[in-house]
């Protein structure tokens, strides 16, 4: 039996002081998360409910009490357990990418003309566009393979997500086997889980009934649904599939996006009868409006419209910027609006040392979702919009996601309401806090000696698009860091050589088996690609999309850090390579060299790499003829615009570079072509024409 909580004889919630509110709130989620996985997991509970509704009761309170311990992964915003480490991971062949959004009509018009320009399509020449309601659920892939489902994984980061086979088989929707003639003989099929409205309503009707927790929404209630554990409690609960895409596929059964979709659903798979193919922006809109002004009705959540160009060969020439497709985008619905009353302004400190704003708000509930915080984003909003503690405000969930306060109700304005003060000392560490010119947040000077910068950069290390190890989370990293057991990346890689001293096993929380599996999983990522670790270390400007850009280009670490530390010592030819890395650009390429001079980031990192193996990134087509190549395109491209010239090497393979140089390998050469074909000539650089650079590549 586990001990049970000192409800009698524990210190009183409001006696607490911060420090000791924020060790017992760590300590009692760990014990819940303990007692969570023993009775929804394993079905073998250790303490009465009784003693485990105290737990709840005291965590809830210490967030009350402390709103500021209140976060995204607070156990108040969960029901049950946790998703299990336990689940395979699954490599997509062909990544699960999110879409780009729009939020106006002339988001969705400039939409359709940047889709014109690039495939430079005159005003006469028909573009087909579909539109479908964006299903607000889980995505999940389905993999067929001679007809029969195989795989099924949700999307986890687009690259590698999680296992659910067993789960999804529960799911009345979705075949066990794709009837038709033409089925291919692999094919994955993509969609959304979703819980009707109906369904969760009924459900949350039992768990009053029950006295249970209450569920919050439909989308989260059928994601936490999918994946448990135990596929015996996904088949408890009643979920749908919708398809609407694809993605290995060994054929197609037809040419355009909306014969593709039809074909699915011929083959058994359901789809969404509100998908409609529309010839002009103003029939986008008109289907738009259409589906909002049904979307009460309808009998699932939806939250916007999806626009797909139908030609499928036309999306293979649009290709991918950055995660999103250039040739879709969701056109989310306005927000829903509510007032409430600001009860603080919260400085947060983040792992780059910016000071963020946060008001600290009256709950309330905004597209069934409850609010306690909004995002004030920095001191010039909050000069503009004049926000007091005190006032009544008006709050969005923008893109029915990220709360934030669109105005102040001046006329319920309490007398004593002041105007707030911007710190100018950071609130954790009391470094100055300097505004650069021309930027409009204020950062923390304090650097490496700031607490909060320390365990941000600690929890950007193991965050989902970086080394996403099963079991190591905020919570988890902030205790390791007040215990003083990892301060740096590299202390994460050496627990378990540390544990014959630290007992990890025997804090509250831990077992012998939570620590053996949170060990396995710091093991599986000691291989892992290069991207992934760039984008770990948290150098300003690297975000997913710089990291890809940065392994593709260099390979490895050790020529990133030698270029860079060679383009610091004023190598002309470093700096300008890694200037012209298609997407870089000076800023970016500033902020690199500045990271790798700093002699602390080089001493962590070389423990890290101790540690781990960072391994090549793969091509993104391994066997082109121009896989790994060098490419700059020059002069006025006749069969192609410059956007699509740079988006179908990089497909292939290759890097596109903005100059010549020695290290390059082609230069694509239309009319016009200038200096850079000089540069060419005097590096003996091999020069194609558009027709040669077709002809290379195997398209012509």
């Amino acid at each position: 039996m586990a001990k049970k909580a000192k409800a009698g004889g524990a210190k009183p919630v409001e006696e607490l002081s911060v420090k000791e509110a924020k060790a017992e709130h760590v300590r009692l989620e760990l014990e819940i998360a303990l007692h969570d996985k023993r009775y929804y997991q394993q079905d073998a509970p250790t303490i009465s409910d009784a003693d485990y509704d105290a737990l709840r009761r005291r965590y809830e309170a210490i967030e009350t009490q402390f709103p500021e311990l209140h976060s995204l992964t607070s156990l108040t915003r969960k029901v049950g357990a946790a998703p299990s480490g336990k689940f395979k991971k699954v490599r997509h062949a062909v990544p699960m990418l999110s879409l780009g959004n729009a939020f106006s009509e002339e988001d969705v018009a400039e939409f359709v003309e940047r889709i014109r320009r690039f495939l430079r399509l005159s005003e006469k020449d028909e573009l087909v566009i579909t539109a479908e309601p964006k299903i607000d659920g889980l995505s999940c892939s389905l993999r067929y393979e001679a007809g029969k489902l195989s795989v099924a994984a949700t999307r986890g980061d687009g690259a590698e997500g999680e296992d659910v086979t067993a789960n999804i088989r529960t799911i009345k929707d979705v075949p066990e086997t794709l009837k038709g003639k033409d089925v291919p003989d692999v094919f994955e099929a993509r969609g959304e889980v979703y819980m009707t409205k109906a369904d969760f309503l009924a459900l949350n009707k039992r768990q009053e009934k029950e006295g249970k927790a209450l569920y919050v929404n439909p989308r989260n209630t059928a994601a936490g649904s999918l994946r448990q554990i135990d596929p015996r409690m996904t088949a408890e609960r009643p979920l749908k599939f919708f398809a609407y895409t694809w993605g290995e596929a060994s054929e197609l059964p037809a040419p355009t996006q909306f014969e593709s979709v039809a074909a699915m659903k011929r083959w058994g798979l359901p789809t969404n009868a509100l998908m409609k193919k529309c010839k002009s922006v103003e029939e986008l809109l008109k289907h738009y409006r259409k589906i909002e002004q049904e979307r009460a009705s309808l009998p699932y959540d939806i939250d916007g419209v999806v626009y797909k160009v139908d030609r499928l060969d036309w999306q293979e020439r649009l290709g991918f910027v950055s995660r999103s497709p250039r040739w879709a985008i969701a056109h989310k619905f306005a927000a829903e609006k509510a007032t409430t009353v600001v009860k603080d302004i919260d400085i947060q400190v983040g792992r780059t040392g910016k000071l963020t704003p946060v008001a600290k708000l009256e709950p309330v509930t905004v597209g069934g979702v409850v609010v306690q915080n909004a995002t004030l984003h920095n001191e010039d909003e909050i000069a503009r919009l004049d926000v007091r503690v005190g006032d009544t405000v008006t709050i969005q969930r923008a893109g029915d996601v990220i709360p934030q306060v669109l105005g102040v109700v001046l006329e319920k304005r309490p007398k004593s309401a002041k105007p707030y003060k911007f710190p100018h000392v950071c609130p954790i560490c009391g470094s100055h806090a300097v505004r650069e010119e021309g930027e409009v947040d204020r950062r923390c000077t304090g650097g490496l000696i700031c607490p909060a910068q320390e365990v941000q950069t600690l929890i950007h290390f193991v965050s989902r698009n970086a080394f996403d190890i099963d079991g190591l989370g905020e919570k988890q990293i902030e205790f390791f860091f007040e215990k003083g057991w990892v301060k740096q990346p590299a202390d994460i890689f050496t627990l378990e050589k540390r544990n014959k001293t630290l007992k990890l096993e025997k804090e509250e929380g831990f077992g012998e088996t939570s620590v053996r599996n949170l060990f396995n999983a710091i093991n599986e990522r000691r291989k892992i690609a290069l991207n992934r670790v760039l984008f770990a270390l948290g150098i300003r400007h690297i975000g997913e999309t710089n990291a890809i850009r940065l392994a593709r280009h260099y390979g490895t670490m050790e020529a990133l850090r030698d270029a860079a530390l060679a383009a610091g010592k004023g190598d002309a030819e470093a700096l300008s390579e890694m200037n012209d890395i298609n997407g870089i650009g000076e800023v970016v390429a500033e902020a690199v060299i500045e990271f790798f001079k700093e002699k602390k980031n080089m001493k962590a990192l070389d423990a890290l790499l101790g540690e781990i193996e960072a391994e090549p990134m793969e091509a993104v087509a391994k066997d082109s003829a121009v896989s790994g190549k060098t490419v700059v395109f020059t002069g006025a491209l006749e069969q192609m615009t410059r956007d699509e010239a740079k988006a179908m090497a990089e497909r292939l393979g290759a890097k596109v570079a903005g100059s010549v140089s020695k290290k390059t390998d082609y230069v694509v050469a239309g009319p016009g072509a200038g200096s850079k074909l000089k540069e060419a000539q005097k590096h003996g650089v091999q020069v194609l024409s558009e027709d040669g650079w077709f002809k290379l590549i195997g398209k012509k």
